[in-house]
């Protein structure tokens, strides 16, 4: 089941599934290669993380968020990110730097190869080290579903060359600022390395329905 599950968040994310897009439980099944029951366990996972969404008379759905859901958990998240950049201790420990480095090159070799999979893990991996050097397990875990949540919102940027990139670099920035014990630095960077997707999303929805909201 996590393996269905992981893939189709990866799906999701990497805007191969689109918002509003039906997840066929017996496609799913061939596709995988894996009983009907296994796909609705990975699809009911996929709904408590905010991913999913049951629509009556259609099934289960790639949930679009709201031009007011997106604003509502980026301001959220915004404010949960900036909040851990400010309690990670400085000047950092010899190993959150060592980690932060090992993940970046992952993430930088991912990128170069236009592996956006393993860009997409390596970018949750490298943001999961870095605000879990804040120590306080409830902001951590509460980083972690907003991030989680925000995961369809990717679904304009996360295979978007330029923009892998920008991330790329901004993962640098991050370490080069955490290095100089530079912390407002460090918090500028939380706070701008979320809008890309944002206001892509918001964008493209603005696009594809008129203003909504």
């Amino acid at each position: 089941m996590r393996l269905v599950a992981n893939a189709l968040e990866e799906e999701i994310v990497l805007g191969w599934l689109q918002p509003r897009e039906r997840l066929i439980e017996e496609d799913i099944a061939t596709r995988f290669d894996v009983k009907r029951h296994v796909v609705r366990e990975a699809i009911a996972e996929l709904e408590r993380m905010g991913l999913v969404e049951r629509v009556q008379n259609k099934g289960a759905t790639v949930r679009m968020l709201s031009p007011t859901d997106v604003r509502q958990i980026y301001f959220v998240r915004e404010a949960l990110e900036t909040l851990a950049a400010r309690e990670i201790p400085l000047p950092p420990r010899p190993e959150t730097i060592a980690t932060l480095v090992e993940i970046h090159q992952q993430h930088s070799a991912a990128v170069e190869r236009g592996d956006a999979r393993a860009a997409f893990r390596a970018n949750m991996a490298f943001h999961t080290a870095l605000f879990g050097a804040c120590g306080n397990p409830h902001l951590i875990e509460a980083i972690r579903t907003l991030a989680q949540k925000a995961h369809g919102v990717r679904s304009y940027t996360a295979a978007n060359p330029m923009l892998l990139a920008r991330a790329r670099d901004d993962h640098r920035a991050m370490i080069e600022a955490l290095e100089a014990s530079d912390r407002e630095r460090l918090v500028e960077l939380c706070q701008d390395h979320l809008r890309p997707s944002r206001e892509a999303y918001l964008a493209a929805l603005e696009q594809r329905f008129g203003r909504t909201g």
